[in-house]
């Protein structure tokens, strides 16, 4: 999950529950769906499902899923979208199990990938903060980009997240760095900061969610949140997970419009991959 267009309006946490939020965020990726299922980019995907090693992972997620040794482990994909990424696990022998999301259209793509790639899949719709019990535990969290900035309650999504990994589990957060989103690429002034790093309101979305960086209309008005990253290190660290790596890149995995703040002399971070394990006696 991803946003796209620049914040339209700021809205006081105080007037909302995180119910109103996480309900508002669920109609909001539910509205856009239909772009993400459609057109030559879909069938292709569609197609390149079924092929064997299908995979959407660039290398350096690759490489340290690779790195952690995690063949034959059980995964779950939490904030799955279609699904893709978790499907993709299989190319490294990791059994992906199940993906959680509360967006039916996205999961209802998910299954058409899955048939496609013959994988028996679970996928669960929920709100990550009301999850129903017996879900279980897996060897592998996976959490990629766009996920962590539509969750208004940190500590609490981690707390979660830790209670879905297995004792000497993993979890592997791969996402946009926050300081990324100080930056307004449509600005006229692009190089120049545009939003405060330590803004903790609601920006609210309107515009249709998309990953191909085009306009596409309104939509239906979702939440998003900026979380720094000691907030989302400190967080990840009192659920009970310990912190055994933290890199930042200078490579984009976001939109395409973002990709004017790669390749500089003076570069920015602009994404990351977080590494933490449960404890073997948690």
């Amino acid at each position: 999950m991803e946003r796209y267009t620049p914040w339209s309006m700021v809205l006081s946490m105080s007037e909302f529950t995180q119910k109103e939020i996480t309900a508002a965020n669920r109609a909001a990726w539910n509205a856009s769906a239909q772009l993400h299922g459609e057109g030559d980019r879909w069938e292709q995907l569609l197609e390149h499902a079924a092929t064997p090693g299908f995979s959407v992972l660039d290398p350096f997620l690759t490489a340290k899923l690779e790195e952690l040794g995690l063949s034959g482990k059980s995964a779950v994909q939490i904030g799955c979208n279609n699904a893709r990424e978790l499907i993709s696990l299989a190319s490294l022998g990791i059994r992906p199990k199940m993906g959680i999301d509360q967006a039916s259209g996205f999961l209802a793509q998910a299954r058409q990938l899955a048939d496609a790639a013959g994988l028996d899949l679970q996928l669960l719709e929920a709100d990550v903060y009301d999850l129903p019990s017996g879900v279980g535990q897996f060897d592998l969290a996976l959490i990629t980009i766009g996920v962590l900035n539509w969750m208004p309650d940190l500590p609490e999504f981690f707390r979660i997240t830790s209670r879905l990994l297995a004792p000497g589990g993993r979890l592997v957060i791969y996402e946009t760095h926050p300081f990324l989103e100080v930056f307004d690429p449509a600005s006229p002034t692009p190089f120049e900061p545009a939003f405060s790093y330590f803004d903790r309101t609601p920006q609210a979305v309107t515009d249709a969610i998309s990953y191909d960086g085009k306009n596409h209309g309104k939509g239906e008005t979702g939440y998003w949140f900026i979380h720094p990253i000691g907030e989302i290190v400190t967080a990840c660290a009192q659920s009970g997970l310990g912190i055994e790596e933290l890199k930042e890149f200078g490579h984009t995995i976001r939109e395409p419009e973002y990709d004017i703040y790669a390749g500089r002399a003076a570069q920015i971070p602009m994404s990351y991959c977080l590494v933490a394990k449960k404890a073997t006696g948690a």
